[in-house]
């Protein structure tokens, strides 16, 4: 058993010294085998796709990209077009109580749905009461589609918000901190 775990050690330090090319992680899966009386935890590798895999796959699907080189890194990073939208305080503010509940219930269901289908990154209320109420980042290759898709907003469609979408570019891949 010790000798396995150091030809394991072994094994790690010599894949960890090799270099290669930047890839971008894509998914990775645990799997729990049973042997003998005991379960082990097989770890596959990650799905990696490079720079320009990534890039293709997104052209192909209509979305504007380019790359720049980094010279801290020594990276190339992938930047994809998004298009960012900021809900404002729209004309029609009138609902009743009631009314408004049934529309921000039908509000936060269009951005849940909107967010499942892939169409939206991230949403969210401002933290203050101004005119802009809050945003959505629409991952999508047309402004056309995200102001389509914003403006079937209960809340929209009812003119207690309104859409104002510029496109935002962002690299592809990189978490929120």
């Amino acid at each position: 058993m010790k000798r396995e775990l150091i030809y394991v050690f072994i094994g790690l330090l010599i894949s960890a010294c090799k270099t290669e090319p930047k890839t971008t992680e894509i998914t990775t899966d645990t799997i729990v085998e049973a042997k003998g009386d005991s379960m082990i935890e097989v770890n596959e590798e990650p799905i990696q796709k490079s720079t320009k895999e990534i890039k293709a796959e997104l052209t192909a699907k209509g979305f504007k990209t380019f790359n720049y080189f980094d010279e801290k890194t020594q990276d190339t990073i992938l930047m994809q077009q998004y298009f960012i939208a900021f809900l404002k305080r729209g004309p029609i503010r009138g609902q009743n109580e009631e009314e408004t509940a049934e529309l921000q219930k039908e509000h936060l269901a269009h951005l849940a749905k909107m967010y499942e289908l892939g169409y939206a990154d991230i949403s969210g209320p401002f933290g203050d009461d101004g005119d802009i109420r809050g945003i959505t980042i629409y991952n999508v290759p047309s402004l056309k589609m995200a102001d389509s898709l914003a403006n079937a907003d209960p809340m929209v469609k009812a003119g207690r918000l309104e859409i104002e979408i510029h496109p935002w570019w962002a690299t592809k891949g990189f978490p929120l901190r």
